[in-house]
């Protein structure tokens, strides 16, 4: 059996933490914070779980679920509520519903789209233009941007897949790379001839489909004690693992066959190491190692986002709640990027005589709404609030919470960006690296990748 040190807590630390327990080896995770878990966190306040990063992952991606399995939590999975209401775009100030059928950014029911006041009737024969309009034969990446404007229209892009693309990477859509975000849409152009008509034609292949065996699954799914959970059960779980949190590791020394890591001015010998910090964060404890490495880490960007919770009694908001929430575009110059109802999404949030939301601000361009003190943010939510959902009643409870330099951003050239590190890693055998920062920011993303570097060490150390 050989020591690995996985450094960072959050949840792909914690699953590569996991991961080579369950091989056999022995683990020690160092956590700079007083918590586990990054940016999933549930706080209870009174009768509330409030979730201070995401709420909800994907279903259609496994590795979630197989991890909440593994961990002993699958009884505790909840599906979004059923009449929880639809999802909204703002568009001058009036709340719109976003069509029904929108798959990865494009409509995969066009009668939807020909009914929706969101586009003119100039942006909805663009948008259409898709069934005719070839495929790109290059195989070089494109912005997401390009490629939606080019597919669909500016109309399109502008009120709707750019809102909907900064609520997932709070980014710049010409600057985030297509192959590293959406790639399915290259390959749904190339094999349809339409990122339309492949939408449509895949949607219809999984009605088709039979059920899948067990429980039925809604497309976003949570735990009935919030994302929270999920980080408890995997620390209970790591019943071998020496588990230090409130300990930063200041240095690190990578060699073939050791690592050695300081911290607390205590300096440990290990056999391999995970480092699952950020990529600015490892490109710092790299830089003595490999410099090269080093810089090509520091080139990832980052985008600094808060998020801002209020509480309403429930007879304060009747009617004013608008479904599940609604995505904001930059168009609108408003500083809410998104907003969504906590108690209308998944059941057992909140009394049944409160209204729980979520407000969003930071994005790619301008970050400094994220930066503001807690009582300026929390006043310019509640007036963006007041002015688009009419709602001027006195919070019962507000949280803010304040993610900085937390979501990274897959920027063209991200693909090669990725080749040249795994290069780099090839000629260091005792280190994996994982995290947001590499092949997904999702949650399942992060937990399949944390999973695969963590047994790849593992090999390299067995062998």
């Amino acid at each position: 059996m050989a020591t690995v040190a996985v450094v960072g807590g959050g949840i792909a630390g914690l699953t590569a933490a996991l991961t080579l327990q369950e091989r056999g080896h022995h683990v020690t995770l160092f956590e700079a914070n007083d918590r586990l878990g990054g940016k999933l966190h549930t706080d209870q306040v009174d009768d509330l779980l409030i979730d201070a990063g995401p709420d909800s992952f994907l279903s259609s991606k496994p590795a979630a679920l197989q991890l909440i399995e593994r961990v002993g939590l699958t009884e505790s999975v909840v599906n979004t509520l059923p009449d929880g209401g639809g999802t909204f775009i703002l568009r001058r100030g009036r709340l719109m519903p976003l069509p029904e059928g929108i798959t990865l950014l494009v409509p995969a029911e066009f009668r939807s789209i020909a009914r929706t006041p969101l586009l003119s009737p100039l942006g909805k024969v663009r948008m259409a233009l898709d069934y005719v309009i070839p495929p790109r034969k290059s195989d070089d990446d494109e912005s997401i941007g390009a490629f939606v404007r080019r597919r669909v229209g500016r109309q399109a892009f502008e009120r709707m897949a750019e809102p909907l693309l900064s609520g997932i990477y709070a980014g710049d859509a010409d600057k985030l790379s297509l192959l590293s975000t959406f790639p399915r849409l290259r390959d749904t152009e190339r094999t349809y001839g339409s990122v339309i008509k492949g939408a449509i034609s895949q949607r219809r292949q999984a009605r088709a489909a039979p059920p899948t065996p067990g429980t039925r699954r809604t497309p976003f799914v949570s735990l009935r004690g919030g994302l929270g959970q999920l980080v408890d059960g995997i620390a209970d779980a790591l019943e071998t693992t020496k588990l230090l949190t409130g300990t930063t590791v200041t240095a690190l020394g990578v060699g073939p066959n050791q690592v050695t890591l300081a911290s607390d001015g205590i300096e440990s010998a290990f056999d391999g190491v995970v480092l699952s910090t950020p990529a600015w964060s490892t490109a710092t404890l790299l830089a003595n190692t490999d410099h090269d490495l080093s810089e090509l880490l520091s080139g990832i960007e980052y985008v600094s986002s808060a998020t801002i919770s209020l509480a309403f009694r429930a007879s304060d908001v009747v009617g004013k709640q608008g479904g599940r929430g609604f995505v904001i575009p930059r168009a609108e110059g408003r500083t809410l990027t998104a907003v969504t109802w906590s108690s209308n999404k998944f059941g057992g949030r909140v009394p049944e005589d409160m209204a729980l939301m979520r407000g969003f601000v930071g994005r790619a361009g301008n970050e400094t709404p994220a930066f503001l003190p807690e009582d300026e943010l929390i006043t310019l939510v509640r007036r963006e609030l007041a002015d688009i959902l009419d709602i001027d009643a006195e919070p019962v409870v507000a949280r803010v919470y304040r993610w900085e330099r937390a979501l990274p951003q897959y920027n063209l050239g991200h693909q090669e960006r990725l080749a040249a590190i795994d290069g780099r890693l090839g000629a260091l055998p005792t280190l994996a690296l994982t995290g947001s920062a590499y092949r997904g920011v999702g949650i399942p993303d992060c937990i399949t990748n944390a999973t695969n570097q963590a047994n790849r060490l593992a090999d390299r150390l067995e062998a």
